[in-house]
C-alpha cells in the first residue's frame, strides 16, 4: 500500500510557514501515485521538478470527480461521499481511503473556530440530505452531533414545531446551541416559527436545490436575522470533494484552518493563479492526501490579502448542486 509523504496527523498542528513546502511535496507525491492527476499535469506541460510555488501547481477541475475515480494509490475506500444533484445530473464521488483522517480534519477544524463540540447542543436541519445516502454534509453533521453528547442534539426533517419547541427550551436553559441547516430549510423554518435566539448560532451551508427562488446570501442572512433574532448568521464552506471545511463567523468572509488554503484563478486563463483578488476559487486541502489536494472549483469569489475569502456564486455553466451558494 502506498505510504503518505508525511504523517497525516502532523497536518493538524501545521505551522503556516510550512504550508507551501508541504503542498509542493504533496503535489509531487500525487503526481507520482495518481495516474489521472499525472496525465492532467502532463497535458499542461507541468513537471514536478519545475514547481517551486503553489501558483505553479496544476489544480484539477472539480468535474473530474464526476467522470473518473480520483485516487492516489490503490485502496478500497472506507467510505464514498457523493454530491447531491437534480435528476439526471451526474454527481461527484469522493473515494475516502482513511475516514479517521476526515474525522480529525473535521473535529480539529471545528474546535479551532467554535471550541469543543461537547460545549454545544448541535441540531441539523438537513431534510433533503437526510433523505439520501452518502452525503458528506450529513456525515459531517452527524459526527458533530455525536461528539456534542447533548441529549437534544440530533437531526430534524420537517418537524418544525418540534424544533421550535426544543430551541425555546434550550434558550431558557442558556444552552449554547448550533443550528446548522441548508438554506431552503432554514428559510422555511424561520418564516413559520419566528424566534429570538440569544444562545444559538445559526449556520447555513447553502443549498436551495430548486426548492425556492434563488436569493443572495445578503438577502438570506437579513431574513434569518430578522426572523430568528440573531445578530449574525454563520456559514460553512465545504464540498463533497474536500475533507476540510472553512467557516464564516457572520461577516460573509470564510476562514480556513491551517491545512487548507484558497487561491484565485483568472476566469480568462485558468492557469493564472493569484494570492488575492476576484476570480474562480481554487482550494488546496492538504487532508486530501489520497484523492487530489488541488481542486479547481466552479465557485466565483474574492480572496482578501489576509487569506479570508467570500463566495459570490457559481459560474453559469456549472451543474446545479445541492450545496450551491446563492448567486447575487
Amino acid at each position: 500500500m502506498t505510504t503518505a509523504p508525511f504523517p497525516p496527523a502532523s497536518l493538524f498542528d501545521l505551522d503556516p510557514a510550512d504550508f507551501a513546502d508541504r503542498a509542493i511535496n504533496l503535489f509531487r507525491f500525487q503526481y507520482a501515485h495518481n495516474r489521472l492527476y499525472r496525465e492532467f499535469a502532463d497535458s499542461l506541460g507541468v513537471r514536478p521538478a519545475s514547481v517551486t510555488r503553489i501558483a505553479e501547481i496544476p489544480f484539477l477541475p472539480v468535474n473530474f470527480f464526476k467522470t473518473h475515480p480520483v485516487r492516489t494509490g490503490e485502496f478500497v475506500p472506507d467510505i464514498v461521499f457523493e454530491s447531491s444533484g437534480t435528476t439526471g445530473v451526474v454527481t461527484s464521488r469522493h473515494l475516502v481511503r482513511d475516514l479517521s483522517l476526515y474525522r480529525e480534519s473535521l473535529m480539529t477544524g471545528f474546535r479551532r473556530f467554535y471550541g469543543p463540540a461537547g460545549d454545544w447542543c448541535i441540531i441539523g436541519l438537513l431534510p433533503a440530505y437526510l433523505e439520501r445516502s452518502h452525503s458528506s454534509l450529513v456525515f459531517m453533521a452527524n459526527e458533530l452531533i455525536t461528539a456534542s453528547g447533548h441529549p437534544d442534539s440530533g437531526f430534524y426533517l420537517y418537524e418544525h414545531a418540534a424544533l421550535a419547541s426544543v430551541l425555546g427550551r434550550l434558550e431558557k436553559a442558556g444552552q449554547k446551541t448550533l443550528l446548522i441547516g441548508v438554506t431552503f430549510a432554514l428559510l422555511d423554518f424561520a418564516e413559520r416559527y419566528p424566534l429570538t435566539l440569544e444562545h444559538t448560532v445559526v449556520m447555513e451551508t447553502g443549498g436551495m436545490k430548486g426548492r425556492r427562488t434563488e436569493i443572495t446570501r445578503e438577502e438570506l442572512h437579513a431574513v434569518l436575522r430578522e426572523r430568528l433574532g440573531v445578530p449574525l448568521v454563520h456559514a460553512e464552506y465545504g464540498m463533497t470533494e474536500l475533507l476540510s471545511q472553512a467557516y464564516s463567523p457572520g461577516d460573509g468572509v470564510f476562514r480556513c484552518p491551517p491545512w487548507m488554503k484558497v487561491v484565485i484563478r483568472s476566469e480568462d486563463d485558468p492557469l493564472e493563479v493569484r494570492a488575492s483578488g476576484e476570480g474562480l476559487i481554487n482550494v488546496v486541502d492538504l487532508a486530501n492526501i489520497w484523492s487530489c489536494a488541488f481542486i479547481a472549483t466552479e465557485d466565483v469569489g474574492v480572496l482578501r490579502m489576509d487569506g479570508g475569502f467570500a463566495v459570490a456564486g457559481r459560474v453559469d455553466h456549472s451543474d446545479i448542486r445541492g450545496c450551491s451558494l446563492m448567486v447575487p
